[in-house]
């Protein structure tokens, strides 16, 4: 991706996920906000989200102002791809849409990315997270909260994977068929339509049989007793996913549960094997659960604290986690670039407010006078 150079408008969500993972595997990426006078919202993520900002340039232009537009397309003359995140419709209102900016630059990849995607009835709904969730049936699969109804996932799952990973995908793709064919694209990634993808083995199960899945129907919904969570004597939890029938047995010799060998997908006996299981695990603590069963083949895994994961020695090991400096805040640790093909170990240093806005511009040909009048006019910052 080195060689490419990324401008992104969205400062949040699925598009800044998009773009900071995109940055994670090299590309240049641009950070395009809005200025102070335009009386836009100023949207700054806490300095040590995203990323902290790592491997990403930051300017501020007024795109509803002549010169700021002005600036703004010689960006994208030069420029790879554009992610945008504006509600459906905005971008064409000022100007910006992939018509106007294809007359450009021929080559752009123009990636929008929305909740419900650029076109269809739901095109114009205000969402989030859980609101996508909820559309793709991914809510009414997870487990129930104390109250009955569907619990609360602790990830951004929707943003993180249905939108922002997708986005990545699709400007990867864009990219190599534009090397074959030597044209741009535009890209409607509809955060939903991701979630619906993960939903897959669901939605073609429905499509095809006519069985739908909810919370606790199948396998991978919560209908087997060894495919869970469970308490232990420390009031932890240890997760079990023992699918294949050799670990579930290895599962229940070692738990000596013998008797429900022979009875894995026995619907009659699933309660009594969950009451069974529940029971033999509250004798013990969850870490010496783990030293017991886990590298036996037995799918059992321990359920971390936020805290914890971020102390365990195995990601430890693997480089998991960087040391941040700041220019206005104490050292702080954050999550490495982990996705496969990222650039790890490399030294950042956030630098919140900082803007690169007269190098962007400079190379792109804009000369050193027009850009300081475009900051003493307020239109760039």
């Amino acid at each position: 991706m080195d060689a490419y150079k990324v401008i992104n408008l969205a400062s949040v969500g699925p598009g800044a996920r998009a773009a900071q993972l995109l940055a994670d595997l090299g590309a240049d990426v641009i950070q395009v906000g809005a200025v102070s006078r335009s009386g836009s919202v100023q949207i700054e993520p806490a300095p040590y989200a995203y990323g902290a900002g790592r491997g990403v340039r930051k300017i501020r232009l007024d795109l509803k102002s002549d010169s700021g537009l002005a600036a703004f397309k010689k960006l994208i003359a030069a420029s790879d791809v554009v992610i945008e995140s504006f509600r459906p419709g905005v971008v064409k209102k000022l100007g910006i849409d992939y018509a106007s900016l294809r007359q450009l630059n021929p080559r752009l990849i123009y990636c929008s990315v929305s909740g419900y995607g650029q076109h269809g009835p739901c095109s114009q709904w205000a969402g989030h997270d859980i609101n996508y969730l909820a559309m793709s049936g991914f809510l009414d699969c997870s487990a129930r909260d104390g109250r009955g109804v569907p619990a609360t996932p602790g990830a951004t799952v929707a943003d993180s994977a249905g939108g922002g990973m997708q986005a990545v995908i699709a400007i990867q793709s864009a990219l190599l068929r534009r090397g074959d064919y030597g044209e741009g694209e535009c890209l409607d990634v509809s955060v939903t339509d991701g979630v619906l993808s993960m939903m897959s083995l669901h939605i073609d199960q429905y499509l095809a049989t006519g069985k739908a899945v909810t919370a606790g129907s199948e396998l991978l919904t919560g209908r087997y007793a060894w495919y869970s969570c469970y308490l232990t004597a420390d009031k932890r939890y240890l997760s079990i996913g023992a699918i294949e029938p050799k670990f579930y047995r290895n599962l229940c010799r070692l738990l000596e549960l013998d008797r429900y060998s022979d009875k894995q997908y026995d619907d009659a006996v699933q309660e009594e094997l969950r009451d069974a299981l529940q029971s033999v695990l509250l004798t013990d603590t969850r870490d010496n659960w783990v030293r017991r069963l886990a590298a036996e083949d037995t799918c059992v895994a321990p359920v971390l604290t936020v805290a914890e994961a971020t102390g365990e020695p195995h990601f430890i090991k693997r480089g998991n986690f960087q040391p941040v400096t700041c220019d206005d805040a104490e050292p702080f640790s954050q999550l490495a670039p982990v996705m496969a093909g990222s650039a790890r170990g490399r030294a950042v240093h956030a630098t919140p407010g900082r803007l690169h806005t007269d190098d962007v511009l400079r190379e792109v040909g804009i000369e050193e006078s027009h850009i300081s009048a475009l900051v003493e006019q307020g239109v760039a910052e």
